[in-house]
């Protein structure tokens, strides 16, 4: 028994001794970690030693703050329509009506300002006899502002005051990786945040089939589904940074690519339709291409340089013309911003 309580007692005393070592000379002085050849100290490390002794994650990006600050500024919008379908032969020979069935669409939408503007998608309102906005627990009936589909955006106006708008960031500061989360209501599932990141930035996929459109997409991996069209990019502040438009899928579910209106674009869209009634549009008067090696080797332009555009046509009389810009110019910046691409 003597023996027992003897061995008890030095464990105990090596055991406090072994931790108050490491706390004086391992914990109060930076933790290092070391990847590969590298040495990561304490402050950029995703974890820390707590107060416990136990390694505590820190480095983990957390989405709670981002999520309440805009969740609420993300409405539900219902577009109800009628839509004829055919009757027998029998009907329209005796005068019968084409019968009427009432269908209800769904999407989202991001309220832009206190006073009652949001926006939303242009394919989420199109044919809309009625919209009806729900923000909260109320359901407003909302007034079709005006639309632009070449950027497929639409602004909608609800009569009510003080509501929760949304904070508006800036795509153009915005970095391929960076942490963003979408907003909406896919699959009729109110307020849904899904998180991912930011993939690509100025992406074109042509499903726009206006005469000029617009497409500069935002692609993220985060998870956007039938429902959140319209709906917000949140970046890890909290801030707008896109609208959520369309999912590139051979299924019409998410199926890891997802693409954004950026926030930059938006602006100037709800800017000019809530002012003028439509987009106001400049032309460039000329066409672009990617410059690129193969682009450059046959046209043979002798460079090892291939940022910019390449000119292709120029208007008779239009800016670019009025500028100097010629057939064959590369055009690499414009007021000190790079171009990249189209």
């Amino acid at each position: 028994m003597k023996n027992f309580i003897k061995t008890a007692l030095i464990s105990g005393l090596f055991g406090f001794g072994g931790a108050w070592v490491f706390q004086s000379f391992v914990h109060e002085n930076n933790i290092e970690t070391t990847i590969g050849n590298q040495v990561i100290p304490e402050e950029n490390n995703a974890f820390k030693i707590n107060n416990s002794g136990f390694a505590e994650n820190v480095g983990a990006t957390d989405f709670v703050e981002a999520s309440k600050s805009s969740t609420n500024s993300v409405v539900y919008i219902k577009n109800i329509s009628k839509a004829s379908y055919s009757v027998s032969w029998m009907d329209l020979f005796f005068g019968g009506e084409p019968n009427k069935e009432v269908r209800v669409s769904s999407g989202s939408g991001v309220i832009f300002s206190t006073d009652g503007y949001i926006v939303s998608n242009n394919h989420v309102v199109a044919g809309a006899e009625k919209i009806e906005v729900v923000v909260g627990k109320r359901t407003l009936e909302a007034k079709l502002v005006g639309v632009d589909p070449s950027s497929d955006l639409a602004v909608l106006k609800v009569d009510a005051t003080n509501l929760p708008a949304v904070t508006l960031g800036n795509s153009k500061d915005l970095s391929v990786g960076e942490w963003v989360i979408a907003v909406g209501n896919p699959f009729n599932l109110n307020s849904t945040v899904t998180a991912g990141i930011v993939s690509a930035k100025g992406r074109q996929i042509n499903i726009l089939k206006e005469k000029f459109p617009i497409e500069s997409f935002i692609q993220t991996d985060a998870a956007i589904n039938p429902g959140n069209s319209g709906g917000a990019l949140i970046d890890s502040e909290g801030k707008l940074v896109g609208i959520n438009t369309a999912i590139l899928s051979m299924t019409g579910s998410y199926a890891g690519y997802g693409f954004a209106v950026p926030v930059d674009i938006v602006k100037k869209v709800f800017h000019d339709i809530v002012k003028y009634g439509e987009v106001q549009k400049s032309f460039f008067g000329a066409d672009v291409e990617d410059f690129t090696s193969s682009l450059a080797e046959r046209l043979d332009i002798k460079t090892d340089e291939y940022s910019g555009v390449l000119t292709v046509y120029l208007q008779k009389e239009g800016a670019a013309a009025k500028a100097g810009i010629k057939e064959g110019d590369v055009i690499v910046s414009i007021d000190g911003v790079s171009v990249d691409t189209r």
